[in-house]
């Protein structure tokens, strides 16, 4: 081989050997990509449990808020199916209502029980605040010889039953009573029959009462 070839091969070789990188170039390149790596990793991690301690109170929040909100509904489902009164017909003295020639509502003056103020003692009639199935009784005193002792129940200008009784002589009781489904806004009273009358004092013979059985 000539001087020429020689000088040829050996700059070959230089520029092989200078294109091979550098093996220990390459290991700190990979070490410092590997540190990157794992910082990214830890940041990562560090952001999913961030993430995950938000979801978990966020997951409490809104078992707490549901709670409360239920507890919320169940207390005013409670207070609503509260509904209960009786009334006497005389606040105050004693005697004879009726006859007035006319059917006309009675009005039960001596409030005794009015849970939820549905029962308007200006007016004797009850108010249904809520849908529901209410139960109402009558219980009416009278005791003349002539005159007979009669009154209907009512609801919405609809009547529903009597409680009627007629004898010669000494003091006679009738009563009746229903169970009526109700709208809210629904009216239920009494009226007293227009050739009958009651009685009614201090011993409050006479009265009339309703209660919520249960809301529809």
């Amino acid at each position: 081989m000539g001087a020429a070839q020689r000088t040829e091969a050996a700059a070959a070789a230089s520029t092989q050997q200078s294109c091979q990188p550098d093996i220990h170039t390459v290991l700190r390149d990979m070490g410092v990509l590997i540190a990157e790596q794992r910082v990214e990793l830890r940041h990562t991690k560090t952001q999913l449990e961030a993430m995950q301690t938000r979801l978990i109170w966020s997951v409490q929040a809104m078992d707490l808020y549901l709670t409360v909100t239920a507890v919320s509904d169940l207390r005013r489902e409670r207070e609503q199916s509260r509904v209960s009164f009786s009334a006497s017909l005389l606040a105050e003295g004693g005697g004879d209502i009726g006859p007035s020639g006319v059917d006309a509502p009675l009005v039960f003056r001596r409030v005794i029980t009015n849970v939820a103020n549905a029962y308007n003692l200006n007016t004797g009639a009850f108010t249904a605040p809520i849908r529901g199935v209410y139960f109402f009784v009558v219980f009416v005193y009278g005791g003349h010889a002539s005159t007979p002792t009669g009154v209907s129940l009512y609801k919405n200008g609809e009547h529903v039953a009597i409680a009627y009784a007629h004898q010669p002589s000494y003091g006679v009781r009738a009563s009746n009573g229903a169970s009526l489904l109700l709208e809210e806004g629904d009216v239920v009273y009494v009226k007293l029959w227009s050739g009958a009358l009651v009685y009614d004092n201090q011993n409050h013979h006479t009265t009339f009462s309703g209660h919520l059985l249960f809301p529809m």
